[in-house]
């Protein structure tokens, strides 16, 4: 006994998106986008957006109170950078923006820069003339638990003014500036 095979429409599988009509597929990508657009509004309305987790395993703690202790300038430069990095645990920044931040000499960022990578709190990759910094996500991370091993790039960029050409530093009053809260 032989089987006719059906050459007609092909069967529509959720499964497979290119078993879809253009309008079905036109419909999940607009309930996709909703999703993203929905889950991008949660996150920036959660309070937890601005946390950050950091291990507190006591070879990780007596490391930082070392650092505190004989480096004071290298932790500061830490946490500016804890502070400022993405989900991914990385910023990108110049020893400019360091210096100016943190108000600082360019020797103190580089001396404290080097002691940071030498005892593993960071990782530093060049990009031009300014740095791709990774935070060391054995100490801290940002996203969930179950991320941090996703702990390099994309990385969130800051950029000084100073360093910007006469255009650019004449169009910054257009655009919004970021400015550090002085201690009061």
């Amino acid at each position: 006994m032989s089987r006719a095979i059906s050459v007609g429409k092909i069967p529509q599988s959720a499964n497979n998106p290119n078993c879809q009509t253009f309008e079905e597929r036109a419909v999940d990508l607009a309930k996709e986008a909703k999703a993203e657009e929905e889950a991008r509004r949660r996150e920036k309305n959660s309070p937890y957006t601005s946390w950050v987790q950091q291990n507190l395993k006591p070879e990780y703690s007596k490391a930082l109170r070392r650092l505190t202790q004989k480096h004071p300038i290298a932790r500061t430069i830490l946490e500016f950078l804890v502070e400022h990095m993405d989900n991914y645990n990385a910023v990108m920044c110049s020893y400019a923006v360091l210096q100016e931040a943190l108000e600082i000499s360019k020797a103190s960022v580089a001396r404290s820069v080097g002691v940071l990578k030498e005892q593993g709190f960071i990782a530093v990759f060049k990009s031009g003339t300014s740095n791709v910094y990774t935070v060391n996500d054995d100490l801290y991370w940002k996203s969930w638990g179950k991320n941090r091993h996703y702990s390099k790039f994309p990385a969130n960029v800051i950029l000084s003014v100073s360093e910007q050409e006469e255009q650019i530093k004449l169009q910054v009053e257009k655009h919004k500036e970021i400015t550090l809260k002085e201690d009061e």
